[in-house]
């Protein structure tokens, strides 16, 4: 009698191929998922490296807006304080601003995201469209939350950084959790204030402050 329950045996390297190939699909927003994709791999299987296409290239042959911290900005007013948002409900929002669905769709795969969405995780995953680090995807989304309308370097609350800079790392899965752990003891004892706040400087301008 065969066998037929056997364990599944998972390549070693297979999560982090997918991985990448989630957040090259989300930079590259490509009008053909499945064409794209069976060219990023067919790359990769003669060692060439990927397609991915520019910024410039991506805006859509049709009428799509550009995803810009200004939009997101726009999204995260609209979303007014709420931390849950239903997923009917925000897609209906990024259609309204004309942002392409392939790319909503590829931010709810990369999320696993289901009917109701932790709009924090998701701005986070929409920033990292535009952020080609971590560091930079974190300075974006503090551009687009802080509540400085006086001029000054953005800021949010330290504990908001310290949500979204674990749970960027965490879907990145190239950044040990202690390194993780390392930096926001490091910036929470020595780098925040008495308000405590955080500033886009405080992170990227510090020597000592390495995200990546």
């Amino acid at each position: 009698m065969a066998q037929t329950d056997k364990p599944t045996c998972i390549p070693p390297e297979l999560p982090k191929m997918l991985k990448e190939f989630a957040k090259a699909a989300i930079r590259a927003q490509p009008q053909d998922l499945i064409q794209w994709g069976a060219d990023y791999f067919e790359a990769l299987s003669r060692g060439e490296t990927p397609p991915v296409r520019e910024r410039s290239e991506r805006v859509a042959l049709c009428n799509w807006a550009e995803l810009t911290p200004e939009v997101l900005k726009i999204l995260h007013s609209q979303v007014a304080g709420r931390l849950i948002i239903r997923a009917e409900e925000l897609a209906q929002m990024w259609k309204v601003v004309n942002l392409p669905t392939d790319l909503f769709n590829s931010v709810m795969n990369v999320g696993r995201f289901t009917e109701e969405i932790e709009w924090l995780k998701f701005l986070a995953l929409a920033c990292s469209a535009l952020g080609v680090t971590i560091t930079k995807t974190l300075k974006i989304v503090c551009e687009v939350l802080s509540c400085d309308h006086n001029g000054g370097l953005p800021r949010i609350p330290f504990s908001t950084f310290q949500f979204l800079y674990t749970y960027i790392a965490e879907v990145d899965g190239e950044i040990c959790a202690s390194h993780v752990s390392r930096m926001l003891n490091y910036i929470e004892q020595e780098v925040i204030g008495p308000d405590g706040l955080i500033t886009v400087n405080d992170f990227t301008q510090n020597p000592r402050v390495r995200l990546e």
